[in-house]
């Protein structure tokens, strides 16, 4: 099975409501007047980092990605439970976990621990919980007319990890922040995880529209070359926020216009107003 194939899968399993289908990256269980926000990415040595990365750099990555989904329904970050492989420089890791837990006031909660046989990849595993007040958008709400925003800018963790796993690679900075500012105002919002021009494509699939990127409009990170900038619109790994809203909102955050969500066609992405290229982005096989 590859990625798609086993989530559905597990849609045949019984489901939770704030399951969202699994069609989302997170669940949402309601509180009151609050949303209680959960998400849960692994990584692995070897796919989402280098063997011989500095275990200080795979902690921060770790909790980053997870953070980085609740930033994408505006949630505030309550705490972590964490899955780790023993490694010989675990004290390493904890000290990049505590970094990462200080810069964004982040608690932990618990978690588990694994010894692994040597030579066997090491895997991690992180559930984030964060709490929602407001309206929570999910990657379904885009709507025909909407402008397409990006924050910051595409391509800056493929240039890291070319040069050598740089930090834009390695230590991802998720928009906590900015995410609670959009979360009132915008239609359908998602973190850029597997590249953009992927995650736009199934933003506007879940929406039961079709995005209408342009690619000089994409804010490429200073030295992606012109010959690049498709490789880097799906490269991934950039955790920016992308996201759809009315085309006369004021933003409350600098962002990037990049396109339009249209009404439904053949395809759920158009680049420059064509056929999109065969490979949008990372998915697992």
């Amino acid at each position: 099975m590859n990625e798609l194939d086993f989530i559905a899968a597990l849609r045949s399993l019984p489901l939770h409501p704030g399951a969202q289908g699994l069609r989302d990256d997170c669940a949402m269980l309601a509180f009151g007047t609050e949303t209680l926000i959960l998400t849960h990415d692994m990584i692995a040595e070897g796919v989402h980092y280098r063997p011989g990365t500095n275990p200080a750099d795979v902690a921060w990555k770790l909790v980053a990605v997870n953070l980085s989904d609740l930033a994408a329904k505006g949630a505030e970050p309550i705490g972590v439970l964490l899955g780790a492989t023993l490694l010989e420089a675990s004290d390493r890791f904890v000290a990049g976990l505590r970094e990462i837990l200080e810069t964004y006031a982040v608690m932990l909660l618990g978690g588990d621990t694994i010894a692994v046989a040597p030579g066997t990849p090491a895997s991690f595993g992180c559930t984030a919980i964060g709490r929602a007040i407001g309206p929570v958008p999910l990657r379904s709400g885009a709507q025909a007319g909407d402008a397409l925003y990006v924050t910051g800018t595409i391509g800056a963790a493929m240039l890291g990890f070319r040069a050598g796993d740089g930090p834009a690679y390695l230590r991802p900075r998720p928009r906590l922040a900015e995410g609670r500012a959009l979360a009132p105002m915008v239609h359908a919002m998602m973190d850029v995880s597997d590249g953009l021009l992927l995650d736009a494509s199934r933003m506007a699939g879940a929406s039961n529209c079709t995005a209408a990127i342009e690619l000089d409009a994409i804010p490429f990170a200073d030295g992606v070359a012109p010959d690049d900038r498709i490789a880097a619109a799906s490269w991934g790994d950039d955790y920016e926020l992308l996201f759809a809203a009315s085309a006369d909102v004021a933003l409350p955050i600098p962002a990037t216009r990049v396109g339009t969500m249209i009404a439904k066609g053949p395809l759920p992405l158009l680049l420059d107003g064509n056929s999109p290229p065969e490979k949008l982005g990372y998915a697992h096989s």
